[in-house]
């Protein structure tokens, strides 16, 4: 039993509470401008699709102009599709407008009618937002991609006026300043690398945000907010959207805030002024790629998927393409083959010899080097460390067989950088131009020594490789094979990443060198590298099925040792 005065507050709490768990979520008003973006649209479309919102909460202004490609005919037909799913859709599609805007130069060249346009826009979108009483205007450039379905609640839960989400890129790109010239344009900071790199993790106060802004329109604060520097009494900033709006936040003391908490999404690098649209196709790719190699998968809705045109596959400048993958790591194959039809490549799957299969009457065939153990761990070959070693042999043997002039093999746990096809062409080309006798070029690897490794003669991408482990990603000439497979290793086994940099003479333990006498493999390095791992030791995620396996048993030792 209670009080009746418990009594009656514990019914006024419990009334309330009651009563604040049946409102529904605030309206959200999202505004996109297109233009020429049809290479990015079903993956833009599909990701605001599947953000976790109530749709009958969301209303939608998409206007589109001045496109050279097919956006308009992939946004009607979205439209058409969800129309019905969101509380309303507007739309503005002028297939009228010239492509180009008097003067403007390219994609990436931005004319005093090309802002003044696009701030009139965004400025009547915003307007437009308040008239229908929105509690929240998003401002969501047509390039970026919202990967976490939880964006939106996250940010309104901040309680924040003008908010965004951190959006991942490509090298240092993001979509916040954490300075300012006093000039009003960008200025790098170290706070900018922190924030990031993760390494404060929260909402922070920032200059400037843009591409994916959350404005709450419920605070009075909002309507002093605007795009037009028109509007904004002694502007002195340059004529930008972007930093109108900023400092129409500035000068009424309404701070902007970007948070870093979680992985959003993504947004390509903008186009220079010079750049066509082959630039905006290859930040894309390079954005895609990345989502791949942090573990995701890109959404794309069935009726968008026809929309998107993957290249078409070739071995680029090799004779074969190889990948080493294991039949039970099928999930790191599947990976990998998206990689390869998003790069356009040609590739034959090796499957991996599995060293969990490996067993005493195997391993009788082979014999080891009688002084190995591995340099750090003090022990003889692991099973994981044999099953690599002949899977790559297999493949040298291929070579041979098939009288390949190159090749190129890659390992199934590595990320590909950026531009890769064009970096690619740009090392194998000066190699053929500087270094004709080549045996083996390391795309991928860990430089074991600090000592330094002298540039290649009149080469920009080059280097003479020293002491290195990891064979991620190399390419082999015939020479190369034929050298490797000369000096019989499987008659004094270690593991390969140990072999090759024996066969190019600069391991440091000369005893093992001994072992070959002849030390003649020509072998480089791409620098900087074209591939790196998708994990490091210690990191979350991290899986080595070389480490993770048995030595070799006492009796392989035995006959090892006679």
């Amino acid at each position: 039993m209670c009080s009746k005065l418990l009594c009656f507050v514990l019914s006024v709490f419990l009334g309330l509470a009651t009563t604040e768990s049946q409102y529904k979520p605030p309206t959200i008003f999202i505004t996109t401008l297109v233009r020429n973006k049809a290479h990015i649209l079903p993956y833009f479309l599909s990701y605001l699709e599947q953000l976790d919102y109530p749709k009958e909460r969301i209303s939608l202004w998409i206007l589109s102009d001045h496109n050279s490609d097919q956006s308009i005919p992939i946004l009607k037909s979205w439209v058409d599709t969800v129309r019905e799913q969101y509380h309303s859709i507007y739309t503005e599609f002028e297939d009228g407008y010239p492509y180009t805007y008097p003067g403007e130069e390219g994609p990436g060249h931005w004319t005093e009618d090309r802002f003044k346009h696009l701030m009139q826009t965004k400025d009547s979108s915003l307007f437009y937002a308040k008239q229908k009483w929105a509690d929240f205007y998003l401002s969501l450039d047509a390039d970026v991609l919202l990967t976490n379905p939880n964006t939106l609640n996250h940010l309104i839960a901040k309680n924040l006026t003008i908010v965004a989400p951190m959006l991942e890129s490509e090298g240092i790109y993001s979509n916040f300043w954490h300075g300012m010239t006093e000039d009003y344009y960008y200025l790098r900071t170290k706070g900018y690398t922190q924030i990031l790199k993760r390494e404060n993790v929260s909402c922070f106060a920032v200059a400037m945000i843009h591409s994916c802004v959350l404005v709450d329109l419920r605070r009075a604060e909002s309507d002093f907010l605007t795009y037009r520097p028109d509007k904004i009494k002694d502007y002195q900033g340059p004529y930008d959207d972007m930093i109108a709006f900023g400092l129409s936040a500035s000068l009424n003391n309404i701070p902007l805030y970007i948070c870093n908490e979680e992985l959003f999404g993504y947004i390509p690098i903008p186009l220079d002024q010079d750049d066509d649209m082959s630039s905006d196709f290859d930040h894309l790719l390079n954005i895609k790629m990345e989502i791949l190699n942090s573990g995701q998968h890109w959404h794309l809705t069935k009726g968008l998927s026809r929309y998107v045109k993957l290249p078409k596959k070739d071995s680029m400048m090799f004779d074969k393409i190889f990948m080493i993958n294991l039949k039970r790591r099928s999930d790191r194959r599947k990976r990998m083959q998206l990689c390869f039809e998003e790069l356009g490549l040609m590739v034959e799957i090796i499957d991996a010899v599995d060293g969990k299969l490996l067993n005493d009457s195997i391993l009788q065939h082979l014999e080891f080097m009688p002084d190995f153990q591995d340099p750090y761990h003090k022990r003889p070959m692991k099973l994981g460390e044999i099953g690599c070693f002949l899977s790559h042999y297999l493949i040298w043997i291929k070579v041979i067989e098939n009288n390949y002039k190159s090749v190129l093999v890659l390992e199934d746990d590595l990320r590909f950088e950026t531009f890769f096809r064009y970096r690619v062409k740009s090392v194998m080309s000066e190699v053929s131009r500087i270094v004709p006798e080549w045996d083996l070029v390391y795309f991928g690897r860990k430089k074991m020594q600090d000592n330094d490794e002298p540039w290649v003669e009149g080469a920009d991408f080059l280097v003479e490789a020293g002491y290195s482990y990891w064979t991620l990603g190399y390419v082999l000439s015939m020479s190369g094979a034929t050298k490797l497979l000369d000096a019989e290793p499987l008659k004094k086994l270690v593991p390969v990443d140990e072999y090759l940099p024996i066969l190019f003479d600069k391991h440091p333990k000369e005893n093992w060198k001994g072992h070959y006498p002849k030390r003649d493999l020509i072998a480089l390095s791409a620098a900087p590298l074209l591939v790196y791992p998708t994990h490091y030791t210690g990191e979350k995620g991290y899986i080595s099925d070389t480490e993770d396996s048995k030595v070799i048993s006492e009796t392989v030792r035995i006959k090892e040792d006679l």
